[in-house]
């Protein structure tokens, strides 16, 4: 697996410009990159979209290969490491933000990227000086695992949403 995809890109792209009945190609794209073993999520991800009551729910019910298990020891190491990480910069983050962020998907998602050295996609941007809350891209950064947007995702795979010719 090479990219590992943040709730936030799914959603993103269902609610604007890759909505699911007018853009079904790019919803078969994932798969087809997942079944190239190119693309994953993990299972917190897709029980945070299963949560819906819309049709990314269901192609998340549908489609459970896509998400890849993070209870293997390496990944639950790299996972006290983000920890530790987090842990450290509590005095400088508002109160609970250690803990919003431990009790979530996203140190999860860069754990199974950092144990299996795949690239974060999320739709989060680098602050360097935001203190209410942990970005993915801050943490990512900080701990050396790479991560990118969903349209450099796109560029990078070369992916092609094409109609055919008119006959």
């Amino acid at each position: 697996m090479n990219f590992l995809l943040d709730a936030n890109t799914f959603v993103e792209a269902k609610n604007r410009y890759y909505n699911m009945p007018v853009c079904p190609a790019y919803w078969s794209w994932i798969l087809q990159k997942h079944a190239q073993d190119l693309v994953a999520s993990i299972p917190m991800i897709g029980d945070e979209l299963k949560a819906g009551d819309d049709e990314l729910a269901a192609w998340a019910k549908n489609n459970p290969q896509l998400f890849l298990e993070v209870s293997d020891a390496s990944t639950q190491e790299c996972f006290s490491l983000i920890a530790e990480y987090v842990a450290a910069q509590a005095a400088r983050m508002k109160t609970g933000a250690v803990e919003d962020f431990l009790s979530g998907a996203d140190p999860w998602l860069i754990a199974k990227a950092m144990d299996t050295g795949c690239v974060v996609v999320t739709h989060e941007r680098h602050h360097a000086d935001v203190i209410k809350k942990f970005l993915i891209p801050n943490v990512c950064e900080t701990l050396g695992v790479r991560w990118m947007n969903t349209f450099d995702l796109l560029y990078q795979l070369e992916a092609r949403f094409v109609l055919p010719e008119p006959t």
